[in-house]
């Protein structure tokens, strides 16, 4: 008994060893649980088709309005006659002092101005006509060119002028004359044309005056007083030119110019006279 009993589990430990290694559960993992499948969607209904819409009716054309009637014309009423007679101005119209201004601005004057009527020279010191604000307005506005001109005429050289003198050796000052240093404010050119010359006036807060010195022989083409009459001597009036900053009102471009002006300098006493061809 104790035999088969041995043989009995050697045969059952055989059989164990032949069979396959159960599968590996471990004992710290909990088993997932199976998901179920989704139900699947119906299918959505097909809605049905939109009905179309009617077309709008159409209404009748509006009616044609009738051309309205023409009105007779209004009868012609008779002038209206005025009961008094029209009257008669006591005093024929004015005829206007001036003449009508011209289209395009005045036109030049340069002819002698009223101040030169009180002189009688060809120069203007005092001018109670002289247009102060037009020329300090172009001054203003045209203030870089006008300094340009103002510096040239500053360096500019004048050239004595002498009317039938040829040489100098000739001349003594013996006559008396009179001196003053003057700001002209109108003055008559080379040309013969009078012109407006820019004094007195201020430009970048500056003063702008063209100075200028006169000396007028007062015994001009007399004998000179202190040679003796035995020699023939005659007071001789000498001048100078001069370039000064003039203001044209009608350019109106760029008012201003240089031009040349010939004034008296000196007064000298010329012997001999008689030989000097003029």
């Amino acid at each position: 008994m104790a035999l088969r009993f041995v043989v009995s589990l050697a045969v059952m430990a055989v059989v164990l060893a032949e069979l396959p290694p159960p599968p590996y559960t471990p004992s710290y993992h909990p088993t997932r649980p199976t998901y179920k499948p989704q139900p699947t969607y119906r299918p959505q209904p097909t809605y049905r088709p939109k009905p179309t819409y009617r077309p709008k009716p159409t209404y009748p054309t509006q009616p044609t309005y009738r051309p309205q009637p023409a009105y007779p014309p209004k009868p012609a009423y008779p002038p209206h006659t005025p009961a008094y007679p029209p009257q008669t101005p006591a005093y024929p119209p004015q005829t206007p002092a001036y003449g009508p201004t011209p289209a395009y601005g005045p036109q030049p004057s340069y002819g002698a101005p009223a101040c030169a009527a009180q002189t009688g020279k060809p120069w203007c010191i005092n001018d109670k006509e002289y247009p102060a604000y037009e020329v300090q307005q172009a001054a203003n506005q045209h203030k870089e060119k006008l300094l340009t001109l103002y510096t040239d005429v500053a360096d500019l050289d004048t050239k004595l002028s002498v009317d039938g003198l040829k040489t100098l050796y000739e001349e003594t000052y013996l006559c008396p004359s009179e001196t003053e240093y003057v700001r002209l404010l109108r003055a008559q050119n080379t040309d013969g044309k009078w012109r407006i010359i820019v004094n007195n006036i201020q430009v970048d807060y500056k003063d702008f005056t063209q100075t200028t010195r006169i000396e007028e022989c007062l015994k001009h083409g007399n004998a000179c007083p202190l040679v003796p009459q035995c020699y023939e001597s005659k007071c001789l009036q000498k001048s100078i030119y001069h370039r000064f900053i003039v203001y044209d009102p009608y350019d109106q471009y760029f008012p201003f110019a240089i031009e040349t002006f010939k004034l008296p300098a000196s007064c000298a006493c010329l012997l001999g006279a008689s030989n000097i061809q003029y």
